[in-house]
């Protein structure tokens, strides 16, 4: 690479990174998604960018192991001397003291920049994600009913992160950011400069006051992040900046950055698939389940999730086989953990060894038939599908709607290199999402 990127990103989990891939690519932004840190090599490999991403699955980790995960993301941003280091969050902010900390994330990273403040982007409107007075909102699936994030029917009970708080600062303060401070939405549609404004009196309090650790901005909707994105850019021009949450952040910045001219006007087409397409369905969503039942394209395979969670070799071995052939004779499969009419997760089902044993299962069937396009549902199953892959880097195809992004795989395994995959979070995704993988997308 001959000049820095303007923002490098760390993904959560692989769902939310492509995500922020495209939003960057339909924003003009020359963008790379990375399957772990890049070395010279890689980078030089990449050419000029102006967001460089790096797919994790820190939401899925301990603080101890986060610490580890991101230390080389901390290494690599301060020697690409990129402006904006952005730890990319899930738009539900859904994460707990001892999994996914966002707290913990902020500590590993906050030596990396030099501003003494972490900004906090609330929400994610293109999404159903809004906050208002600190307060996080989120739709139930595209166009649902919006919920206050502690009632809302699935992150309420998610299975390893339940968002039990609406108010994120009170949210955050559990994971030991204990001083944030919020800017109402009200003050960023006011414009630029009146945000500018509340946010230097923010972050210089009259005495014996002191400045907060993190500034949490509200986003009540789109039009706001241009403000939020001017505000950013401009501390990040001066010193370095840390910034926290989903892919909003990236959106808000690419305005700023004046590459908006730039960006598609319109969705490329997604041609319908050349061959047999394989979904794999390991989310718990009841979305998920919606858009399963309106897949009439494909033949279902049940997995037996407990044996799979306990890496019983036997039945991964049966089920890749079952898959493989289903394939070979040309039916699209979509591989499913449990029924649509399963409300929630089976108490004897480690939800974590059932998503390592989703990435396993994925590669066998990908050793048996190789395939040009598949599909990965849920977080923590898109993470570890796609760390199982003998790949390097995810680039930007199309839009396939609410929040789920297809892309192009990068390998130096021919077999691999070039494959479409499309990975999609458990609230993600339109209904007929899966059916657009077969009959392509106009």
């Amino acid at each position: 690479m001959t000049h820095a990127p303007a923002v490098v990103y760390y993904g959560d989990d692989f769902t939310g990174a492509t995500d922020t891939l495209g939003t960057a690519a339909r924003a003009g932004l020359r963008a790379l998604l990375f399957l772990e840190t890049p070395d010279a090599a890689r980078l030089e490999r990449a050419g000029l960018l102006d967001v460089l991403g790096i797919a994790g699955a820190a939401r899925a980790m301990t603080p101890e192991a986060m610490q580890a995960e991101l230390a080389p993301v901390a290494a690599l941003f301060r020697s690409l001397g990129a402006r904006v280091l952005h730890y990319k969050t899930c738009s539900t902010f859904d994460s707990a003291p001892h999994i996914g900390s966002i707290g913990a994330a902020v500590r590993a990273l906050r030596g990396a920049v030099e501003q003494p403040w972490t900004a906090i982007v609330g929400g994610q409107p293109n999404l159903g994600r809004h906050c208002l007075f600190g307060n996080l909102f989120a739709a139930a699936g595209a166009g649902g009913e919006v919920f206050r994030i502690d009632r809302h029917p699935t992150m309420s009970r998610h299975p390893v992160t339940p968002m039990h708080e609406a108010d994120l600062r009170v949210h955050l303060a559990g994971q030991g950011m204990a001083d944030v401070r919020s800017i109402p939405f009200t003050v960023a549609s006011k414009g630029g400069d009146a945000l500018g404004e509340a946010l230097q009196r923010t972050l210089r309090p009259p005495l014996p006051a002191t400045p907060p650790e993190a500034v949490l901005f509200d986003v009540a909707d789109a039009v706001q992040l241009a403000a939020i994105g001017e505000v950013l850019w401009a501390y990040a021009q001066r010193e370095k900046l840390l910034a926290v949450g989903p892919s909003s952040v990236v959106d808000a910045l690419a305005s700023a950055l004046g590459t908006r001219a730039d960006a598609q006007t319109t969705q490329p087409v997604v041609a319908p698939a050349t061959g047999p397409v394989l979904v794999l369905a390991g989310s718990l969503s009841p979305v998920t389940a919606r858009q399963m039942a309106a897949a009439p394209s494909f033949d279902i395979v049940w997995l037996d999730a407990p044996r799979l969670a306990q890496r019983d070799a036997p039945t991964l071995e049966r089920h890749a086989l079952e898959i493989a052939q289903a394939l070979a004779r040309g039916h699209n499969v979509l591989a499913c953990t449990r029924p649509p009419e399963q409300v929630s997760p089976s108490p004897d089902v480690n939800a974590q060894a059932l998503a390592h044993a989703g990435g396993e299962l994925l590669v066998r069937v990908l050793a048996q038939i190789p395939l040009r396009r598949v599909g990965v549902a849920g977080g923590d199953t898109s993470s570890h599908g796609v760390q199982a892959l003998d790949a390097w880097g995810l680039s930007y195809v199309a839009d396939m709607g609410a929040g789920a992004s297809l892309c192009r795989v990068h390998s130096d395994d021919a077999r691999l290199d070039g494959m479409e995959i499309m990975l999609k979070g458990g609230q993600m995704g339109t209904e007929d999402v899966f059916e657009r993988l077969v009959h392509g997308r106009g």
